[in-house]
């Protein structure tokens, strides 16, 4: 057989690593607690944060802690946090400061969620199927840095690790998508209701990501 020039193997393995992935209508399942089943996601992200919106769908049963979204930098494991504390808290962290927002407990149901943030105003919000939270304070002036990691499924306590498996996600995550600005209320809805505004950092439509551990794509619970 022919041997294939070692630039073209090259080329082939970066672009297999690059090929982004139309996710609509599915989700990533992690059907078990684990220490070492996760999904990093990569961001198209050029410069600091000043602002930020992400939004995703979560499907669980768990009534303890657990991660939604963990995005860390080497000096801080939580430069970015969405996280669910047990009970009816939720916590939205930037730059390792977390603020806290009660949630009306449902029963094991899809819920969307979408947390914004703005260094200028230093406003927080949590909106959560289409409902808004009590707005907080949280890092006024304060820059995200850009160099990332992003794991959906395990909570980072160091940069891409550190995870415990007691705050591992069971369940079904799907539709997430970020921006480098924050969302409108109008716009949040729209999203919630199932239309998009062009996410700019991570888009679940083409999206860049890796699969550790035991981790399966399957259709959404809640598509349609």
């Amino acid at each position: 057989m022919e041997k294939l020039p070692l630039c073209f193997l090259v080329i082939m393995s970066l672009s297999n690593a690059l090929a982004q992935t139309d996710l609509s209508g599915k989700a990533f399942v992690f059907p078990r607690q684990s220490q070492d089943s996760y999904v990093t996601l990569i961001p198209h992200l050029e410069k600091p944060l000043t602002a930020f919106t992400v939004c995703l769908k979560v499907y669980t049963d768990l009534t303890r802690s657990y991660n939604l979204f963990s995005f860390a930098t080497r000096a801080r494991d939580n430069e970015i946090l969405l996280f669910h504390e047990g009970g009816s808290k939720f916590s939205l962290s930037v730059g390792n400061v977390g603020v806290m927002f009660q949630v009306p407990v449902a029963t094991p149901a899809p819920r969307h969620f979408c947390a914004t943030w703005e260094s200028e105003s230093g406003i927080a919000e949590l909106w959560v199927d289409g409902k808004p939270m009590v707005r907080k304070a949280l890092k006024q002036g304060y820059v995200v840095e850009k160099q990332s990691k992003i794991i959906l499924g395990q909570e980072q306590d160091s940069f891409g690790g550190g995870f415990d498996e007691k705050q591992s996600l069971v369940g079904d995550i799907g539709d997430v998508s970020m921006w480098d600005f924050a969302l409108s209320p109008g716009e949040i809805n729209t999203v919630y209701l199932g239309g998009t505004f062009s996410p700019n950092i991570l888009d679940w439509r083409r999206l860049n990501f890796e699969k550790n551990g035991y981790v399966v794509i399957k259709p959404q619970l809640w598509a349609g």
